[in-house]
């Protein structure tokens, strides 16, 4: 069991027995190798399931909703960062929280991981540094650094930016990252060249939606997907409607989204789609140096207006 494992349980299990909170939001295990799950405990003799490693990537900010209930949750930076978006937006009140917050070295990419070995992962272990995966007919070893999913590669808020209660002294937060260099790239494209890659990008697209369920900032009680009067987005496999799903759902996120990645670690076809929502936090910082879930003090820049905003359409 790791430090902050044990730190988890123990405060779980404080703040469920003198009533602070009626429920627990974690991660346990998953019935996968590097599939930890999202988990509610209500019951203190159950906090032995709540677990910490590096596969915690799902953002648990996700399964906040809009509750009565009283709520322990464990955060790491982005996970605050949304749960900073979700008082923002009325979604709950900073008052019905215990927010455990967990300092974060980083969440282990499975895809690189499952490239280490032939055959189906049956085991991932990790220490002194390095995460072993095994395979029933191989073995590999890694550094931990090198095998992190690219968004917390790119991470500057490692930290949870509001807590109750701390599992670890904080980290070490990264000075002076180029987080956009790939951006630029796609932005230095012609528009022929930008409509290629984006073609190859999404070709393998299945429309399973796992991306929007993933993602904590898709609660709207309809999805525009799940529209039908009027249907904004058809249901097939046309390119278009393929698309117009991925760029329009992108555009939801404008100056909401937190890159935390969880898109990318739920798409089962393994689709860059932090591309375009990436491109859409670099706007907002350009334009409104706003990047989300940072305070609870400042609106977020697509919900407000002021005089000097550089729009000059707007006046």
């Amino acid at each position: 069991m790791t430090d902050a494992t044990h730190k988890i349980q123990e405060i779980s299990r404080r703040i469920l027995e003198n009533g602070k909170v009626d429920k627990i939001i974690g991660y346990q295990k998953g019935s996968m190798p590097m599939m930890n799950t999202p988990c509610v405990i209500r019951n203190p003799a159950n906090v032995g399931q709540l677990v910490w490693d590096s596969h915690c990537r799902l953002n648990l900010a996700k399964y906040l909703g809009n509750t009565k209930e009283r709520v322990g949750i464990i955060a790491k930076g982005c996970d605050s960062r949304n749960i900073v978006m979700h008082i923002l937006e009325n979604r709950i009140q900073r008052e019905q929280m215990v927010i455990i917050g967990v300092p974060c070295n980083g969440m282990a990419d499975k895809w690189k991981l499952s490239a280490l070995v032939d055959g189906e992962v049956v085991a991932v272990t990790e220490a002194n540094g390095n995460i072993t995966v095994t395979s029933v007919s191989d073995e590999k070893a890694i550094p931990r650094a090198q095998a992190l999913q690219e968004n917390c590669v790119l991470c500057k808020h490692r930290n949870p930016v509001i807590y109750d209660e701390l599992t670890a002294e904080l980290v070490e937060e990264p000075q002076n990252m180029d987080r956009h260099e790939s951006i630029r790239k796609i932005e230095s494209m012609t528009p022929d060249e930008r409509w290629r890659f984006f073609d190859d990008m999404l070709s393998s697209c299945t429309r399973c939606h796992a991306c929007r369920n993933a993602c904590p900032l898709c609660y709207c009680p309809t999805c525009f997907v799940d529209e039908s009067r009027p249907q904004w987005v058809g249901k097939g496999m046309d390119p278009v409607d393929i698309r117009s799903y991925h760029f329009l759902r992108a555009f939801h996120c404008a100056g909401r989204c937190t890159d935390c990645g969880a898109c990318e670690a739920a798409c089962p076809m393994h689709i860059p789609v932090r591309l375009l929502t990436r491109k859409l936090e670099k706007d907002c910082f350009d334009r409104f140096k706003w990047s989300a879930g940072l305070s609870l003090d400042q609106r977020p820049a697509m919900d407000t207006y002021t005089p000097n905003d550089p729009n000059d359409f707007f006046k």
